[in-house]
């Protein structure tokens, strides 16, 4: 990996900087789609190329499953495998000890898992999650972590964070015998729960692993924990925020110094018939929309919007017809990356400032603005409230289209 920092806002945490990988560049801070079964639902890996999208995720625990490690091999890893010629990152796995937990079982050795397909146990240890990830054959890959859920509390939080340090020593070790270190790179995971002070001593620990690690990610932080506990961690080189994909969220970590981010929320919610959007999201399968011809923005570049393809043409076949799911996913993801470039450019012309009040204002100036996103960038020098006259909205402030009176 190639790392450089590029620019720095004069006020906030936020930079932009440049990642090379065997693959090519990424321009950082960046979001990246999920394409976990080594697709993103409903397009073509032509079509995500077409969107400008140069980094993506696949993941670990599922493509070992299926299609497994000796289909990959044969196919010269996930890259050919899936016809994707840029940047790949994979998780390790972790994640599902916790969305799957019924089905695991936690040990020193690794993590025992019930197979959600045929209930065949299977054994994942950090040696293991490595070289399935070597088999894969992502840009970036991950350390296995012992993850618990953001709402636990206790001696199980501790137990966690001390074991994700030991399981990288493991990780590292599989990695660097390897002879892959050339072309992927490993990030650590700061996991914690909750607690400042643990978090702070597993960074440590992480930091001091820093001549064999390429980065660092932001754990155990998107599943259900209050929005103000954002924390800054970054211990050189690029820094991962896992499973945040609210335009919000996305923002506030970037001026918190984050540089990527990831979540399955722009592609699954436009499944359900919501495109997003710089007003907030659209449910289009609300009657408001059934003459609309208007389309979703008409200052979006996306092939949805450009085509003129309208509001109510997506009522009338969306969570219906395939067609219009692929369609919102297309606009979706390049909302995401208006959201990310702009930040970028932003950063570039010295006024990140003022591009986050503008999109907040234009984002949530109707309703109010989420408490937690106001304290969060007061903490790094941005007073959302400042001139507005806008209420402060108390716990997610997650803005959405529940009715036709919204």
């Amino acid at each position: 990996m190639q790392f450089e920092v590029i620019a720095k806002c004069h006020t906030t945490r936020a930079r932009v900087c440049r990642m090379k990988l065997a693959h090519g560049v990424t321009m950082l801070p960046t979001f990246m789609p999920v394409a976990t079964q080594a697709a993103i639902k409903g397009l073509t890996p032509q079509q995500v190329e077409s969107l400008g999208i140069t980094l993506m995720l696949n993941n670990t625990y599922h493509l070992n499953l299926r299609p497994g490690i000796k289909v990959l091999d044969e196919a010269g890893g996930a890259h050919k495998f899936q016809g994707w010629n840029h940047n790949l990152l994979t998780d390790s796995g972790g994640f599902q000890l916790v969305s799957l937990s019924k089905f695991t079982n936690i040990t020193e050795d690794g993590a025992l898992f019930a197979s959600p397909f045929n209930g065949e146990p299977t054994m994942l240890t950090p040696e293991e999650s490595i070289s399935i990830q070597h088999s894969i054959g992502a840009d970036i890959i991950m350390q296995l972590d012992d993850v618990v859920s953001s709402l636990t509390v206790g001696p199980r939080v501790g137990e966690a964070m001390h074991r994700s340090v030991r399981w990288l020593d493991r990780c590292i070790e599989q990695h660097e015998k390897s002879g892959r270190k050339d072309k992927q790179n490993l990030f650590a995971i700061v996991q914690g729960g909750l607690d400042p002070a643990l978090r702070d001593l597993c960074l440590d620990a992480m930091i001091e692993r820093k001549d064999q690690v390429a980065g660092y990610a932001i754990g155990g932080l998107s599943g259900g924990e209050e929005k103000g506990e954002f924390l800054n961690e970054s211990g050189g080189g690029p820094a991962y925020s896992m499973g945040v994909g609210f335009a919000e969220d996305l923002l506030v970590c970037v001026a918190l110094g984050v540089d990527m981010a990831d979540c399955v929320f722009p592609t699954r919610t436009a499944r359900f018939g919501v495109a997003l959007t710089f007003k907030g999201p659209l449910n289009l399968k609300l009657g408001k929309h059934t003459k609309s011809m208007e389309p979703i923005d008409k200052n979006c570049p996306c092939p949805t919007c450009a085509s003129g393809m309208s509001r109510a043409v997506l009522h009338h076949i969306v969570t219906i017809e395939t067609a219009g799911a692929h369609a919102l996913t297309i606009h979706n993801l390049v909302f995401q990356a208006q959201v990310m470039g702009g930040a970028r450019d932003a950063i570039l012309e010295g006024r990140f400032p003022e591009y986050l009040r503008s999109f907040f204002f234009d984002y949530f100036g109707d309703t109010g603005y989420p408490e937690w996103c106001v304290n969060a960038l007061r903490s790094v020098g941005v007073d959302l409230m400042q001139g507005v006259d806008v209420p402060l909205v108390q716990g997610s402030g997650v803005k959405w289209e529940y009715s036709d009176a919204a």
